[in-house]
């Protein structure tokens, strides 16, 4: 019996045989993630049902010496779910809400648990859950984590390192560090769930967390307006922010070609302004002060930036109904571009006051590059975060623009890290960004993650050729058409 099938039947006789698929039917669906961009392979898919069966199988595979992915939703954007050999370890089935705590304002929940059924725990108690992300309806808490997701709600309550807590985790040896804490203080010694926060699987196995509930806002006011440039839109932000502080709660930015493709796709959703305008912004203003009026808020400072000549155009929702609607054509952006044909996606943050700058200079360079490119920049204005995607040009082979990711790389990223920005802002390295990471980061950081991997993951076998590629023949870091 070789070392995998007598490790198949280790994992099936204590998960069961009906939780250890080995079928191809069964894996094919684990062997790529949502843009479809890689395709690897696996021996299995394991499903676990509590952490000490994720123990039990990680022990096991570092016995027998075989790797091991962890996947949550598999909704990854740069291949850091998709197995090269070894091991799918699926946590869909450690789904439960352990405890919800509206004194203590925390929640402490499984992995496998939906970020929108964390949503709807938080809810139910008068609580808010802030992670907002398109993809909350099947999205994992546990892959929230292991990427550092960030979503729309940065601006005004962080990212998942700043929602969380306390973190149970699965070490690359099978043993469990239980570090699930509620405090909000504690300095005794190094602060340890950040080392696996944002580290997609490599050096430890997420199971649980303990993340941090805010009150639920008592009001709310979403507007989209109209804009003559990303200049303006940076100057409507910072007047924004003076006057509303905290009470900011999300700034998007779309470009106008954003806006078309998302009311040529989505016809249902309305057009929200009735003329044309070079760049839009959606904004939000929530309150949980008693008595406060975030519409009325959102109305006067709307005025002002009108006046002082930062805003060409501006709508204000009247209803939840409305808000939702203008929430729709931000969230549709993501989806619609693959209806456009090939995307060469740039997810990346430049320092707040470079934003016009990286932007003016990027879509020049890469619009003087290939004629006919569409440029479709939009994001988190208010946290420096740009998805920075080009839409190939019309009546060009897919095939064929794609092959230019790495052209187009070179372009875009020269001119974040020259303004001091990060190559990879929500979205992880995985594998898209691997080499990327060495060409651009910091070689004593790149050290010390290569230590830190070697220390905690000395065999590597925890999604081995991710993020830093210690072993000689990594998966390839491009995708293939």
């Amino acid at each position: 019996m070789t070392a995998s099938s007598d490790l198949l039947s280790r994992l099936a006789e204590r998960l069961g045989e009906k939780h250890v698929l080995t079928a191809p039917t069964d894996i094919a669906p684990h062997l790529v993630e949502w843009r479809g961009l890689f395709r690897g392979s696996a021996l299995a898919v394991v499903r676990p049902a509590d952490t000490d069966e994720v123990a039990f199988v990680v022990a096991a595979c570092a016995e027998a010496g075989i790797a091991i992915v962890a996947q949550g939703g598999n909704t990854g954007l740069v291949g850091g779910g998709v197995p090269w050999g070894g091991i799918v370890l699926s946590l869909g089935r450690l789904s439960r809400i352990r405890a919800v705590d509206p004194l203590s304002a925390t929640i402490t929940v499984e992995a496998g648990a939906l970020l929108a059924e964390v949503q709807a725990a938080a809810d139910a108690q008068g609580m808010l859950f802030p992670l907002s992300l398109p993809s909350e309806g099947s999205c994992t808490i546990g892959g929230n984590l292991a990427t550092n997701a960030g979503g729309t709600g940065v601006l005004a309550y962080g990212n998942m390192r700043d929602l969380v807590l306390g973190l149970e985790v699965v070490l690359a040896d099978g043993r469990v560090w239980n570090g699930l804490s509620a405090l909000r203080k504690d300095n005794a010694g190094y602060d340890l769930k950040h080392l696996f926060v944002g580290s997609e699987g490599t050096l430890g196995i997420i199971t649980a967390s303990v993340l941090k509930l805010y009150p639920k806002p008592s009001s709310r006011a979403v507007g989209f307006v109209g804009l003559s440039s990303p200049r303006t839109a940076l100057a409507l932000f910072e007047a924004l922010r003076r006057a509303a502080g905290h009470d900011l709660t999300a700034f998007e930015y779309i470009p106008r070609y954003g806006l078309d493709i998302v009311l040529r796709h989505r016809p249902a959703l309305p057009r929200p302004l009735t003329g044309d305008h070079a760049a839009y912004a959606l904004v939000e203003m929530s309150t949980t002060r008693p008595g406060a009026d975030a519409l009325g808020d959102l109305e006067v400072a709307l005025a002002a930036a009108i006046e002082n000549g930062f805003v060409e155009d501006a709508v204000i929702c009247a209803s939840e109904a409305q808000n939702l609607n203008l929430w729709s054509l931000r969230e549709n952006l993501s989806d619609v571009q693959s209806l456009e044909g090939g995307s060469i996606k740039h997810d990346v943050s430049v320092p707040l006051a470079r934003i016009a700058d990286f932007l003016d200079a990027a879509i020049a360079a890469c619009e003087a590059e290939m004629p006919g490119l569409r440029v479709c920049a939009f994001g988190h204005f208010g946290d420096g975060n740009i998805h920075f995607n080009l839409s190939q040009p019309v009546g060009m082979e897919k095939a064929a623009f794609l092959k230019q990711w790495g052209r187009f790389n070179r372009i875009v990223h020269d001119i974040v890290h020259g303004m001091g920005g990060s190559i990879a802002a929500e979205h992880g390295i995985g594998l898209i960004k691997r080499d990327e990471l060495v060409r651009y980061g910091d070689p004593v950081g790149l050290d010390l993650m290569r230590r830190l991997k070697a220390a905690l993951d000395p065999h590597d076998l925890l999604n081995p050729g991710k993020i830093v590629a210690s072993s000689p023949n990594p998966p390839p870091a491009l995708p293939r058409e």
